[in-house]
């Protein structure tokens, strides 16, 4: 550890030498009348300079607590304007509030009203067609197809019903139940009402009973034919997969058939376009076989119309199937009637081609616009289907 002791003073051998004082001179201006007169003139110039300065302070001071004292009253007024605004505000609001709730109210209410007397005319129209069905005394089609009636957005009302809500549908529901269950009268009525009041109730009940089982027939009825409507389709639709080489249940599916476009067994990139795809792989094989036949059948009846004809030697008799009293026949004669009966024969074939071609376009048109009218007539009965069980 280091030693934190002051070190000793070296004492000095040598006699310490006194030092002398200097000589005192009086003070400077001491007892001097016009000095002290100076220093009571500054000392009055600094005081009345000091009061001077004071109540300048004083004046502005008092100056800035009126302005924060104003400031103080002028905010203290915005915030009671602003509490008064506000409550304003808050008052007009919810008038505001009440009101559209009250225009909710009342529009709900319209809403429902006019329902009531929609479904209330859709009764009566169904009490009445029910009748006019019981009237009739021969049997009519099992169901008529109707024309589709669009609503406010393009959709059918069957589709609108679908897109319903839970709400809107036990809305509707109780709106229908209400003037469809009207309620029972029967307080103060004597015993021969009550009687008569329950016969009328029982003879309602199989009334009801009595259409609920000719609409469960007539819907029974209706299973069967579209099943076989169906089934008819299918039919049509394997009959078409295999005229165009498909596989016979290829388009009875719920998607189409995949369409082609690409060869599995080629590496590099394809540039063609869609379309161009398809059309390649639309005939398949036959139309490349078609067009390569075509192909060399043109090749070979240029090169038998190009051949060099060779002349059969010179009949010196008589020529077979000439009948007595006929010319001869000049050279070359034989050989351009030969030429003419080939050309006839093959523009009579592609005559014959040609029509063939058009009957059997014909007959696809046909087959295809009754298809459109079945798939039609089967979405029609689907929806009237829907219809009728909603």
């Amino acid at each position: 550890m280091r030693n934190t002791l002051p070190k000793r003073r070296r004492l000095s051998r040598r006699p310490e030498r006194r030092r002398k004082k200097p000589p005192q001179t009086p003070a400077e201006g001491e007892g001097d009348p016009e000095f002290i007169k100076r220093q009571d003139q500054k000392r009055s110039d600094l005081d009345e300079q000091l009061k001077e300065y004071i109540s300048e302070w004083r004046k502005q001071r008092a100056k800035e607590e009126d302005e924060l004292k104003k400031l103080k009253e002028k905010q203290a007024k915005r915030k009671i304007s602003r509490a008064e605004e506000e409550q304003k505000m808050a008052q007009r609001k919810k008038e505001e509030e009440e009101r559209r709730v009250r225009e909710a109210e009342e529009k709900k209410q319209r809403e429902i009203e006019e329902k009531r007397m929609r479904l209330e005319e859709a009764e009566k129209k169904r009490q009445a067609m029910l009748q006019a069905m019981k009237d009739k005394d021969k049997k009519g089609p099992n169901f008529t197809i109707a024309k589709k009636e669009t609503g406010v957005l393009g959709l059918s009302s069957a589709a609108m019903e679908r897109n319903k809500t839970k709400e809107q549908l036990e809305e509707e529901k109780k709106i229908s139940l209400s003037f469809r269950i009207k309620p029972l009268a029967i307080e103060g009525l004597g015993e021969q009402k009550l009687r008569e009041k329950a016969q009328e109730l029982w003879e309602l009940i199989v009334k009801l009973e009595t259409e609920k089982y000719d609409l469960e027939e007539r819907q029974k009825r209706q299973d069967y034919d579209l099943k076989e409507l169906k089934e008819r389709q299918k039919q049509q639709l394997r009959h078409k997969a295999l005229k165009k080489g498909l596989d016979p249940e290829a388009l009875t599916g719920k998607y189409p058939p995949k369409i082609q476009v690409a060869s599995k067994y080629e590496r590099r990139v394809d540039t063609r376009s869609y379309d161009d795809k398809k059309k390649l792989f639309e005939g398949g094989y036959n139309t490349v076989y078609a067009e390569n036949l075509e192909k060399t059948w043109q090749e070979k009846q240029e090169r038998f119309t190009q051949r060099t004809k060779s002349k059969l030697p010179k009949w010196f008799g008589e020529r077979p199937g000439k009948k007595a009293g006929e010319p001869e026949t000049p050279e070359g004669e034989e050989d351009a009637k030969a030429d003419e009966d080939i050309v006839e024969d093959e523009d009579e074939v592609e005559e014959e081609v040609v029509e063939e071609e058009d009957e059997e376009a014909e007959e696809d048109e046909e087959e295809e616009e009754e298809e459109e009218e079945e798939e039609e007539e089967e979405e029609e009965e689907e929806e009237e289907e829907e219809e009728e069980e909603e």
